[in-house]
Parts: structure tokens; C-alpha cells; sequence
């Protein structure tokens, strides 16, 4: 078993476990381990050792996750809009992805990537 790719899957199932937990005591706890940057971690790790430490992909991968979490930061200001507007979750969860995947398309697509 390669435990590199299976640890990440741990983590997260232990950070959603986690959430389920903490929102009973602290919503806003529970909305800080959601956004901890554990997977960004984890995937800078699997992705450098996969690289053999060569710095240039790791250096444009990096570059990638910057203008990646543009659009996640769209998609969570989404959610917080739309859930001030009454949406349901389906209705939320459908605007939520499909502004991130527009903005996906339009900052990637300026950058020529």
C-alpha cells in the first residue's frame, strides 16, 4: 500500500469527522477546520515528492493552486450570498459550481493555461 497516496484520504476523513463534531459545539470552529489548508499540505507534499524535488514544476504547480483558490473563494462567497437569499441547498450547491467553474475557465484562460 503507498501510503503517500493513502494518508490524504485519512486526513480528510478525519477532518470531516471532525466538522460533523465540532459544529454541535462551535459553528464557527467548525467552519475554520473546513478551511484549514490540510489538503493544500498534503498535496504540496505528494506533488514535490512526485516531482523528485525539481523546483520549476513544483513552482508552476504552486503557481496553479494561487489562481485556483481565486475561484474557490468565489464559490464560498457564492454559498454565503445565495444562502442570505433563502436557496436551498441544491439551488446553492448549482451556483456555487457554476460560477467557480466560469471563473475557472476565465482566469486560466487569461493565463493562457
Amino acid at each position: 500500500m503507498d501510503w503517500q497516496k493513502v494518508f490524504p484520504v485519512v486526513v480528510s476523513i478525519f477532518i470531516i469527522i471532525a466538522i460533523a463534531a465540532l459544529r454541535a459545539y462551535s459553528k464557527t470552529l467548525a467552519a475554520i477546520t473546513a478551511t484549514m489548508p490540510v489538503n493544500v499540505a498534503l498535496t504540496l507534499w505528494i506533488v514535490y515528492s512526485a516531482e523528485d524535488g525539481k523546483q520549476a514544476p513544483f513552482t508552476d504547480f504552486t503557481w496553479s493552486m494561487v489562481l485556483g483558490i481565486i475561484p474557490t473563494t468565489i464559490f464560498v462567497f457564492v454559498a454565503w450570498i445565495t444562502a442570505r437569499m433563502g436557496w436551498n441547498i441544491v439551488q446553492i450547491l448549482l451556483a456555487c459550481y457554476g460560477v467557480w467553474a466560469l471563473a475557472l475557465v476565465v482566469i486560466f484562460g487569461l493565463m493562457g493555461r
